[in-house]
């Protein structure tokens, strides 16, 4: 099992705007794009990079707005894989 991330290491996060869910076990960040297309393409690229973590996000699209959730399961809270996952996201959808 992979050890949960400290406060200290979810601040970052918290930073760069992902919201802590109540219970302290998963982050959340709408991303807004400019359209469909350019929202989608943002979530495969992401998908992409979540295949080769095998760490898969729960998120929702609607249009041009994209919904997302990052925890780990087996772990019951946020690990390095969530971060590291959020951190391409924020990446991906700064291009």
């Amino acid at each position: 099992m992979t050890d949960k991330l400290t406060e200290a290491e979810i601040k970052p996060l918290t930073d760069a705007g992902w919201t802590l869910s109540d219970e302290g076990d998963a982050i959340t960040k709408t991303y807004q794009f400019k359209n469909f297309v350019q929202a989608f393409g943002w979530m495969t690229q992401v998908a992409i990079h979540a295949e080769k973590l095998n760490h898969h996000p729960e998120w929702s699209n609607v249009y041009k707005t994209v919904e997302v959730a990052l925890t780990t399961h087996d772990a019951d809270g946020l690990t390095a894989l969530d971060a590291k996952l959020a951190q391409k996201m924020d990446e991906l959808a700064e291009r």
